[in-house]
């Protein structure tokens, strides 16, 4: 999330919202002047919380989602209401481990680069069309740890450029 807001160039960062009221990324927002939202679908439920999420990303005038570090699947009727227009960055080079646990798996499978992928949020977890990609190599003694570090610096590059290519040419209903 910082990185996209540090490197915003074509678009600009509305609200930083998340789903836990404690998220580190919140603080650094509200310090540098971004509005946020945080609220926890904790005791009020997925439907409540996705509602109140909704009104508050057009409250700001959100025209794209960029999710990031966002672990919760989103309902099929939030995604239908942005559909085409929220965009995700996920650990691996894509269609390649889908889910959690990205860096072990690429590891076990004896893979010799790794990644990242930006793409675009479906009902399906991380099936939706790849906008871009980076490759990093997996190098001899890597740990999940090690290559995850080298993963997150490509992620860091890779989002902000694709996020403000995607901006640039996506048609706003």
């Amino acid at each position: 999330m910082r990185a996209l807001v540090e490197q915003a160039d074509g678009y600009e960062v509305a609200i930083v919202a998340s789903d836990r009221p404690d998220a580190a990324g919140l603080a650094w927002a509200h310090e540098a002047g971004l509005a946020t939202f945080a609220s926890s679908p904790r005791g009020i439920g997925k439907a409540a919380f996705e509602a109140a999420l909704d009104a508050a990303l057009r409250a700001a005038g959100v025209e794209v989602i960029a999710l990031a570090g966002y672990m919760r699947l989103l309902s099929p009727a939030f995604v239908a209401a942005w559909q085409g227009r929220i965009l995700n960055i996920h650990p691996s080079l894509l269609p390649l481990y889908r889910g959690l646990d990205t860096h072990r798996r690429a590891l076990v499978a004896g893979d010799r680069e790794a990644g990242c992928s930006v793409h675009l949020v479906t009902d399906e977890l991380d099936a939706g069309d790849v906008l871009g990609q980076a490759r990093v190599p997996v190098l001899p003694g890597d740990d999940a740890d090690t290559l995850a570090a080298r993963v997150l610096a490509a992620e860091h590059a890779l989002y902000p450029r694709v996020l403000a290519e995607f901006v640039s040419r996506c048609p706003i209903p």
